[in-house]
């Protein structure tokens, strides 16, 4: 057999009809990473026909809409430490012909619909070890990538409201009080509670109740905007609101935000001891984690004793815990007295 230059003679080889007719999607590039075979599999994957890129380093526009590497560019460049910029979840499985492996999500343009595909590509190599090809192989996870993610939602949504649930909340906070630590930059917190609930229920009874919690929750919801922004049930009536690199101001104009936007509803209350229509009383508290001050524990102390505050002084409004100490010193509680929210369901 002939020695291969850096290329492949396609030819009419055995090896290449049995690949144009393997069921697994598959394609071959040479060392200059153009396309020299692209199967009935891969054609059917991706809706391009061989014809388009055969000969070409157009691969790529099977699966992305902007140019990029595909995993068998990076293994024909021996590019591992790139693999982290164009993969969620990826292994470079080592050099002498290992080749690597990785999934994504592919926007697969001929198809108009996106992909998520698992991904192997590997090298071949002559005799002396210069490299001929790259194999790069496809399956189609779609299926089970979409299911994950419905059981993964399933698992920190909170049924009711839609919003995220209390484990969703306490990994989220404990994320960001890491990342507001390495970057130095303010993290607020909201706790939002509907006032008087329980006596709402008592007057209207549960579902009526729940179509209440999921109104307040639309409003809240409306309110985390930016893409790290978390609105979660914390528990009961009561919601929270991570929001990181947020001033106290600005915090303090959200929540001002959310407690008119909930007044606007007019929901009907009534209940005797209540007043005509639904409010909120809203807690803020913001802080810039120092190296001593370990977890989020001294965040969501603030919070919450800014929200009893709250409650304390009729309801119906926004405390904001930088500012209580100076401006509710007569209140005459000390940081120990505050209760937690399972306390402060009655109020």
């Amino acid at each position: 057999m002939p020695k291969l230059d850096k290329t492949i003679d396609v030819a009419d080889s055995y090896a290449v009809r049995l690949m144009q007719h393997l069921v697994v999607p598959t394609f071959v590039i040479d060392p200059k990473r153009r396309v020299v075979i692209w199967n009935r599999a891969c054609e059917r994957l991706t809706g391009v026909a061989a014809s388009e890129v055969l000969g070409t380093t157009k691969h790529w526009q099977a699966f992305y809409e902007t140019k990029r590497p595909c995993l068998a560019d990076l293994v024909a460049l021996d590019r591992p430490e790139q693999l982290p910029e164009f993969y969620s979840e990826y292994a470079a499985r080592g050099h002498n012909g290992l080749g690597f492996s990785a999934e994504n999500w592919c926007v697969m343009p001929k198809l108009g619909s996106q992909l998520y595909l698992a991904i192997d590509a590997g090298p071949i190599h002559d005799e002396a070890g210069n490299l001929i090809a790259v194999v790069e192989t496809l399956r189609d996870l779609t299926d089970q990538k979409r299911a994950e993610m419905a059981l993964k939602e399933l698992a920190t949504k909170d049924g009711l409201t839609g919003l995220s649930n209390r484990r969703a909340f306490d990994q989220m906070l404990m994320t960001e009080w890491a990342r507001a630590q390495r970057t130095q930059k303010p993290l607020a917190l909201l706790f939002v509670d509907v006032d008087h609930f329980k006596l709402f229920n008592d007057q209207h009874g549960h579902q009526p109740g729940d179509e209440c919690l999921r109104a307040v929750a639309a409003v809240v919801s409306r309110h985390a905007a930016r893409p790290l922004d978390l609105a979660s049930r914390y528990g009961g009536e009561e919601f929270a609101l991570i929001l990181p690199e947020m001033s106290c101001d600005e915090a303090c104009a959200i929540a001002e935000e959310i407690r008119c936007a909930v007044m606007a509803l007019r929901i009907t209350h009534g209940a005797i001891g209540a007043g005509d229509h639904v409010t909120l009383s809203v807690g803020v508290a913001c802080h810039i984690p120092g190296e001593a001050d370990g977890g989020p524990d001294h965040l969501l102390g603030s919070a919450d004793q800014a929200l009893y505050a709250a409650k304390r002084l009729g309801r119906n409004r926004v405390i904001c815990a930088e500012r209580m100490l100076a401006e509710f010193t007569g209140l005459g509680r000390d940081s120990e007295q505050v209760p937690g929210p399972a306390a402060r369901k009655s109020a």
